[in-house]
């Protein structure tokens, strides 16, 4: 008798072995890197800021909520096709023209109204240009020397950059960065208030945690901000320390609460490329046809992927009666089908279109 013996496999070496999760390997790589980049930025950790300590401790609980939420939300199976395909099409022509529109100038507000649009750039782009001085100043991947010549030298990732002259325009630019985004903050939140509680539709739908408070808080760090500067240039640095402590709590809790309210958004917005690219590209190849109404209304790509995942998630909306999916109905056609099985008269099959079905808002 032949005798067999079998073979004992070995435990396949992988990093993701080394860790409890998928949000804790992402975790503890993201914190590695920015070490690294640290430590190149600080020469060696020779030039930090210890007064920014709290800031970059909040900054690094962002990261971590961050990442807990978008891995919480990137494994949802809606999430993965548009994350998956959306890297395949990323370097699709459109997509620089994407990403200006959606990232940058906010085309896609001016559709509901100049009003909402400006009060969008001025809080987005207040915000970034918030970050990009504070981030490189927390982790001292940026810094200032100053010689006795009376210029500055701008040191970025330990290299000197330039020099710059102490009472220049560039100098003035970078003492006032923060100043010049707490303004446009500002401005832009308080024109939101002002909408929020004008506006009825508004203000029947808005909850003061969800709505309101992230409002607040940016409001509150802008204001803290600029009293700073009114401290230091106009009172000779009165109360400066308290003020100083209050702004920087401000920081923190907004910083902690960012990953897990409305504001997430603002880091999750890069994403809208990525669905615009997969409905352009897709709805180029095959649009599919209404199986009612004949009308094209999605790709048929989009129109399988919204099946498989309802299959997925174990929803099944076959009609195996009327021959079709829900899925593959038209959004018109879908509400007089909703209605067509609560009344039991065919109110989907009546050709007659909605008064507002292209309505846009």
């Amino acid at each position: 008798m032949q005798s067999t013996i079998s073979a004992t496999k070995r435990p396949e070496r992988s990093i993701n072995n080394a860790f409890a999760s998928q949000y804790a390997k992402s975790m503890f790589l993201s914190i590695v890197g920015l070490a690294i980049l640290v430590f190149i930025g600080t020469r060696m950790f020779t030039h930090i800021d210890l007064n920014l300590y709290g800031y970059m401790v909040g900054t690094i609980t962002f990261i971590g909520g961050f990442f807990y939420r978008f891995i919480a939300w990137g494994e949802r199976p809606p999430t993965k096709i548009i994350i998956k395909k959306g890297l395949k099409l990323l370097f699709r022509k459109s997509t620089a023209k994407t990403a200006v529109n959606h990232l940058a100038i906010y085309d896609f507000i001016k559709k509901r109204g100049f009003y909402r649009w400006l009060q969008h750039v001025l809080i987005g782009w207040g915000c970034v240009l918030a970050c990009l001085v504070t981030f490189p100043l927390v982790f001292s991947w940026m810094y200032f020397t100053m010689a006795d010549n009376g210029y500055y030298t701008v040191v970025l990732m330990g290299m000197d950059l330039i020099n710059i002259k102490a009472d220049g325009i560039i100098a003035w630019f970078s003492y006032n960065a923060l100043n010049i985004s707490a303004i446009m903050v500002i401005t832009g939140v308080s024109m939101a208030l002002y909408r929020r509680m004008k506006n009825m539709q508004a203000r029947a739908e808005q909850k003061f945690v969800y709505d309101f408070l992230p409002l607040y808080l940016l409001l509150f760090i802008s204001v803290t901000g600029l009293l700073l500067t009114v401290q230091n240039v106009f009172l000779h640095g009165w109360m400066q320390p308290q003020m100083s402590l209050i702004h920087q709590f401000s920081v923190i809790v907004t910083l902690i609460y960012l990953p897990f309210g409305k504001l997430a958004h603002i880091p999750f917005r890069p994403m809208s490329v990525f669905a615009r690219n997969y409905r352009e590209h897709y709805g180029d190849e095959h649009m599919k046809e209404c199986k009612v109404c004949g009308e094209k209304f999605v790709s048929v790509e989009q129109s399988n992927d919204v099946i498989n995942v309802l299959d997925v998630n174990e929803m099944n909306f076959n009609m195996e009666k009327d021959g079709f999916n829900l899925a593959e109905l038209c959004l018109p056609c879908r509400r007089k089908y909703r209605i067509a099985r609560f009344s039991g008269s065919p109110t989907h099959q009546v050709k007659v279109k909605e008064a507002n079905q292209n309505a846009r808002g």
